[in-house]
């Protein structure tokens, strides 16, 4: 009996992938898109579990804010270079090889000894990751084509906002049960199990080993100084005062620098790390625009309300897993629903849509007060999930859809970069923006009780008459207690605020909309001759 198809495991499709058997696309495409869940589930696992891997590792609080960093500010170099690597090595083997050290450099991560060898891990990590995110676009776009390649943006960009969503639950959770060291431990499987099938299986292209040999260095040193310096200011920014600090400042510099020089070598270069020819087609522009605004709103809310949960309510990791779950709720839902409107309207209504969808769920979330819980979350969050996926989806097919099958590594590499450089942005922004409205909220607060000095002393005496009788210490107390309550209030008006100013950014980005027009009549990705 002759076998399926799908399991003619040694057949090499990279001369037409397209007539690879239906069954064999979806495994392929699965176990890349697994590759890639791992990857974007790993930047957001370790949040909820500082203070554990501080006391593991006898860290402090600035040092290990560092694990967090060291995996994205590799992981963003990577991105972009992941183009030139799969031409050069072949998606398959570049693919395997990421699969392969993530494992690794996860194993070593669970095993650290100390603060400096766990970020240098972490680091290893994010870098050998960065290169399964874009390219399962790439294969998806290259595999499948009609109405299975509308799936994919919905498929990813499910992944793409559940991974980073469940990670600091899961790793709250994790540590809980566990211990911080199961946070890196739990990828050794499942990588071994993603890098094993793809190294069968996936056969989509040749490498071409020459590539190896012309890499421009310097272009690749400039890539590595513009987005690690950038995401290293946007991470310690907020803490240090921004260019006030001479670090940071020196950063930001060589940061400016490296964009200069990675520019000039993507234009002048004749075999440059990341080429900028995507960029010629002004849709593709649109959508990687697009794609920043997504990432500063979706990072920025997934940040936010956790840790509105978290220092306002004082929910611990699992109640904040527990209310946050059902925006993925909600995007599931919407997936099919994206990627069936996507073949039969206008993507432009469906982006204003959900653009306008984020924003009237931003607003919502704005007026939090400080007793906010599940309930009064729900819907908010509903609505925000839902609206994920109809920006999510058209933006990928702007971009996409009609690309060369040479620019389909750069452009996706590109694209996806943007919505990390745009979460990175966002988090760093909505810091600043929180502590400068709570602050000036915190001093509104406490004039307006010195305006009315008879109610706040009052306040402080039942409140010392609960405390006890010993009036000097009681009285302490209680304006300790005071002084926690308006501090509480503050910051709540501070997330109101920086929600606020969120929900007017993405209406002024409806003005981009009507010029988001796609040629419908474009030839596929995958058919356009190289």
């Amino acid at each position: 009996m002759t076998p399926p198809r799908i399991f003619t495991l040694g057949q090499d499709w990279s001369a037409n992938p397209q007539a690879m058997p239906t069954r064999r696309k979806f495994l392929i495409f699965g176990l890349m898109a697994c590759g890639q869940f791992l990857a974007l589930f790993d930047i957001q696992i370790v949040s909820a579990s500082q203070r554990e891997l501080a006391a593991g590792l006898a860290a402090g609080p600035d040092e290990v804010s560092w694990v967090q960093t060291a995996y994205l500010m590799a992981e963003l170099v990577m991105i972009p270079l992941s183009g030139y690597l799969a031409r050069a090595l072949s998606t398959r083997w570049l693919f395997v090889g990421s699969a392969t050290l993530f494992t690794l450099s996860s194993l070593l991560c669970g095993l650290s000894w100390s603060i400096g060898s766990i970020v240098v891990f972490r680091a290893l990590q994010g870098f050998t990751g960065g290169a399964m995110v874009p390219l399962v676009f790439a294969v998806g776009y290259t595999l499948f084509e009609g109405k299975q390649r509308a799936m994919i943006p919905a498929i990813l960009g499910t992944v793409g906002v559940l991974a980073p969503a469940l990670g600091p639950a899961a790793g709250g959770f994790i540590t809980e049960a566990l211990d911080w060291r199961w946070l890196f431990f739990v990828n050794v499987l499942p990588g071994l199990a993603v890098a094993g099938s793809c190294a069968v299986l996936l056969r989509v292209d040749h490498a071409d080993p020459s590539m190896l040999r012309r890499i421009d260095w310097a272009h690749l040193a400039a890539l590595a100084v513009f987005l690690g310096g950038l995401e290293y200011v946007l991470e310690e920014g907020p803490r240090h005062d921004w260019l006030g600090d001479d670090t940071i400042a020196i950063a930001a510099w060589a940061s400016l620098v490296g964009f200069g020089l990675f520019v000039e070598r993507a234009l002048v270069s004749p075999v440059p790390i990341v080429s900028l020819r995507p960029f010629r087609r002004p849709i593709f522009a649109f959508a990687c625009l697009f794609n920043l605004v997504i990432g500063f709103g979706l990072y920025s809310s997934i940040y936010l309300v956790p840790v509105y949960l978290a220092q306002v309510r004082g929910y611990s990791a699992l109640q904040i897993g527990q209310t946050i779950f059902v925006v993925g709720i909600a995007q599931l839902a919407s997936t099919m629903v994206a990627a069936t409107l996507s073949q039969r309207i206008d993507l432009r209504w469906m982006i204003g849509v959900g653009l306008s969808l984020f924003a009237c769920s931003l607003w919502m979330t704005s007026g939090m007060t400080s007793q906010w819980g599940f309930g009064q979350l729900l819907l908010p969050q509903l609505v925000r999930g839902f609206a994920l996926m109809l920006c999510i989806v058209p933006s990928v097919n702007m971009a996409l859809s009609g690309v060369p099958p040479r620019d389909l590594g750069a452009a996706s590499g590109l694209f996806n970069v943007m919505r990390n450089l745009g979460g990175a942005i966002g988090i760093a922004v909505v810091n600043s923006w929180l502590q400068d409205d709570t602050r000036i909220a915190a001093a509104r607060l406490s004039e307006g009780l010195g305006h009315s000095g008879r109610a706040a002393g009052e306040v402080v005496a039942a409140l010392a008459a609960r405390l006890g009788p010993d009036t000097t210490h009681a009285d302490a107390m209680a304006q300790a207690v005071l002084a926690r309550l308006i501090g509480r209030e503050a910051l709540a008006i501070g997330f109101d605020d920086v929600f606020r100013v969120m929900a007017w950014m993405f209406i002024a980005a409806l003005v981009l909309v009507p010029f988001c027009k796609i040629d419908r009549a474009a030839p596929p990705a995958a058919d356009v001759a190289h």
